[in-house]
């Protein structure tokens, strides 16, 4: 009689103290990436265990067995559409509901990711009053830091409502809510992003200190009071535990924080781009924004950090830079139009991942320059429609000879080139544009996109110090 109570409280306990669980991005009302194979994955208090997973759209269930305790399942999504139920079985059933299959992006940054309608945006509560976008599905990972990688974040699936909308990123929501309106599809927005950090805390750190620039930057950062500034800890902390839901791109808005030391951004965001590649496992797009002008107090840092972004848009492949130089403000690091930060970085998803053929997506890029007697003729690529400035002439134009100082110069627009020269200057040598951290020039071209900032030399640029 003993024995058999033993055995039964032993079946008692292990039934009670039994166990399947998710992590938190695999919920009830999430969106799942659509025609794909997405990776459902938990863990179980069993250590070897079959765990089925079925989703309603097609009814096939996929078996793996658990392996110490921790499962993954990849199931062929559909073309959009939804609600849909996940159901997943093992020693106990999880049924998730209200799931919906679409387009999966993640937003990630510094500050203006972060920024929310209900902290100061155009517009602000007319935008909050229309949030109504129930196939719009927003996921806050709430700030967390830690040395080492986790496995999972607090945080939960909602539709998007004023309520929901008003706290979550304002740049990532009307990038959605773009996507959306073209799509017709459901969109998930995940925003993972935390004001004032540095590129480096949000990439693996074992990622970060093989990269050559990461030891001379690291001498120019200092640890805050709001957050840590070690490399990887964001990372570990907010990114980590997404890995490997799947997801269809990036958006990007962050750099401000590296200023003190631009010359290796761009090193740091090729590594950062390609770290989050390597992490999921596939080459996703990755969509950033190039940071607007600002009176900073260090000369030039944020025209270098400008110039890092133009650098890595070049080099990186199936990346895309938005420039905001026309909707910025130099007195408020905080630019209050997110739409069309926004809007623009929809532009670049929707004509490179979704075909849109007639989308304009991209301002005029610098692509070289040749001496024409005493005029430079620049050059750009994506103007191949024409070029136009607003206002009586074009703003912004630098040009030096061999004494390398640099006068203001005057331009004008031929085709889809740039004639610059200035009288003073017989043996013209190169070429500025926006070189000003406030610069805000007027050179677009024909579908209102703003040209990046750029110079024709490579001469080393050292930042004078911080102004009293």
């Amino acid at each position: 009689m003993k024995k058999i109570l033993f055995i039964l409280l032993i079946f008692l306990a292990r039934n009670c103290f039994a166990a399947i669980w998710l992590p938190s991005v695999i919920s009830d009302n999430m969106v799942l990436q659509r025609d794909a194979a997405v990776t459902i994955w938990g863990w179980t208090t069993e250590t070897i265990e079959p765990i089925t997973v079925t989703g309603s759209w097609n009814h096939v269930a996929v078996t793996e067995n658990a392996y110490q305790g921790k499962w993954s399942v990849q199931l062929t999504t559909p073309e959009a559409g939804g609600p849909y139920v996940v159901t997943i079985e093992g020693h106990e059933t999880i049924t998730l509901s209200n799931v919906l299959i679409g387009e999966v992006w993640i937003a990630s940054g510094q500050s203006n990711m972060e920024w929310s309608a209900s902290r100061g945006i155009n517009n602000a509560q007319e935008e909050i009053n229309h949030a109504n976008y129930p196939n719009i599905r927003l996921f806050q990972v709430p700030k967390y830091q830690s040395p080492n990688p986790q496995d999972n974040t607090p945080g939960q699936w909602t539709e998007c409502r004023p309520e929901t909308m008003k706290d979550f990123s304002a740049v990532a929501y009307f990038f959605g809510r773009k996507l959306h309106k073209e799509l017709n599809v459901p969109i998930g927005l995940i925003n993972a992003s935390w004001g004032g950090t540095r590129a480096e805390v949000w990439f693996n750190a074992k990622r970060v200190i093989s990269d050559s620039n990461f030891f001379e930057a690291e001498k120019h950062f200092t640890e805050n009071k709001w957050h840590s500034s070690q490399p990887g800890y964001m990372y570990n902390g907010m990114i980590a535990p997404l890995i490997p839901f799947r997801i269809a791109g990036a958006i990007w808005y962050q750099g401000e924080a590296n200023r003190f030391k631009p010359q290796a951004y761009p090193g740091t965001m090729e590594s950062l781009i390609q770290n989050w590649r390597e992490e999921w496992g596939y080459d996703f797009s990755f969509y950033f924004v190039q940071i607007a002008p600002f009176n900073y107090k260090e000369k030039d840092a944020g025209v270098l950090i400008r110039e890092a972004q133009l650098k890595t848009f070049k080099k990186v492949p199936n990346t895309g830079m938005v420039v905001v130089s026309d909707i910025g403000d130099i007195n408020n690091i905080h630019p209050q139009n997110k739409q069309d930060v926004g809007k623009r970085l929809a532009s670049w998803a929707l004509a490179k991942n979704y075909g849109f053929t007639d989308v304009a997506f991209c301002g005029p890029v610098y692509q070289q320059v040749k001496r024409e007697g005493e005029e430079m003729l620049v050059y750009f690529d994506y103007a191949n429609d024409g070029l136009v400035n607003k206002g009586e002439e074009l703003t912004e134009f630098e040009i030096c000879g061999p004494d390398s100082i640099f006068l203001k110069a005057q331009a004008r627009i031929d085709g889809n080139t740039v004639r610059v020269w200035n009288s003073e200057i017989r043996n013209p040598l190169a070429v500025r544009f926006g070189w000003d951290n406030i610069a805000e020039p007027n050179l677009f071209n024909l579908a209102g996109l703003p040209t990046s900032s750029f110079r024709t030399d490579n001469w080393k640029i050292e930042m004078e110090k911080n102004k009293e």
